[in-house]
């Protein structure tokens, strides 16, 4: 698991005891090693509220909570969940909602004691409603910081669209990739049978794509990333569940084979690349049957300094107004009576 990959980095220099709780594991294997002790958990939701329910973990002593792209577990359906995790956290330990614990001596003062009030740090790409309504149930009077523009792709991101039929799709991709594109290279598709054709059909053509989606087990997902780090595959076929959170580096091209179905998954997916300072490009193929997110997706290509929105795109009648807005037609006078 990355993140568990990054923390111990600097964990085992401080003596930091890490581990991860996730699905796809042994739940015993994991329940000792809560039971010998840690100082940080990593998990996911529905993993961690099974071990909170069986006892191998208590959060009586937890002081620092860490809810990583919190809108995209809230869109998957993991809200019960979150709330429920959130549920077994101790209450003496949050910061009075008062105005005097704002003061800078005061602050100081807690910092210095043993017992410290717990601070929750949520990360989230979108501000929807439900992040709202987690964010005023579970932190008391929170500073908001922006990093970017909340909801859009980064400035470092060349976006590039193709608006062609599905037939079209294949040979399309077979052009763009023999450009000759550094690896790694991403590939979204939004089916877990699209991903395996794709992918075979990629080895037949002597590409070397790996899968990475939903119905693959957790070993078999390390083993996509990790070949992936040692040059072993160049390709990346993945869904949005798999995608995202994946940190791989140096990704030269995102290609969305089918378009996403929200302008936040699209917006997640070419996140992919561009990291670090570096730029990176995105590559989308359009059907007809993505005519949900013309709009969105080409008020994005217009606020992007590197990208230019195709004619047929942004004069296609579907990009003209946001879907589920209507206009009105100013009234002509009309002359009742002669």
């Amino acid at each position: 698991m990355q993140i568990e990959e990054e923390t111990n980095k600097f964990g085992e220099l401080l003596k930091i005891r890490t581990v991860s709780v996730i699905g796809g594991a042994s739940r015993e294997d994991q329940g000792m090693k809560l039971r010998m002790g840690v100082e940080v958990v990593i998990a996911t939701p529905g993993r961690l509220l099974d071990v909170l329910e069986n006892r191998y973990l208590l959060l009586n002593q937890c002081s620092y909570v860490i809810l990583d792209e919190a809108d995209r577990m809230l869109d998957m359906g993991f809200e019960p969940e979150v709330q429920k995790v959130l549920s077994y956290l101790p209450v003496s330990n949050q910061k009075p909602d008062t105005d005097d614990i704002e003061h800078e001596e005061a602050l100081m003062n807690n910092f210095a004691t043993r017992e410290k009030y717990r601070q929750t740090v949520m990360f989230t790409a979108t501000m929807s409603p439900a992040i709202e309504r987690l964010a005023r149930a579970y932190l008391r009077r929170p500073a908001v910081v922006h990093i970017g523009s909340a909801g859009r792709p980064t400035e470092r991101v060349e976006q590039i669209v193709y608006m062609l039929s599905e037939d079209k799709k294949k040979k399309k991709l077979v052009e763009v990739l023999e450009q000759h594109f550094e690896p790694p290279i991403i590939i979204f598709v939004n089916q877990k049978k699209g991903a395996d054709l794709l992918a075979k059909g990629l080895s037949k053509l002597n590409f070397n794509p790996v899968v990475l989606h939903g119905g693959k087990g957790q070993e078999t997902r390390e083993f996509a990333l990790q070949s992936l780090k040692d040059k072993t595959k160049d390709i990346l076929v993945a869904t949005d569940v798999a995608g995202r959170g994946i940190d791989i580096k140096d990704v030269s091209l995102v290609l969305n084979y089918d378009m996403a179905k929200s302008i936040e998954d699209y917006t997640h997916r070419i996140g992919r690349t561009g990291r670090a300072g570096k730029q990176g490009k995105a590559i989308t193929f359009l059907t007809p049957d993505d005519s949900a997110v013309f709009y969105d997706l080409k008020q994005c290509l217009l606020e992007s300094p590197l990208s230019t929105c195709p004619a047929e795109l942004s004069n296609h009648p579907e990009a003209q107004q946001k879907p589920g807005t209507f206009t009105t037609k100013k009234r002509q006078d009309e002359t009742l009576f002669k």
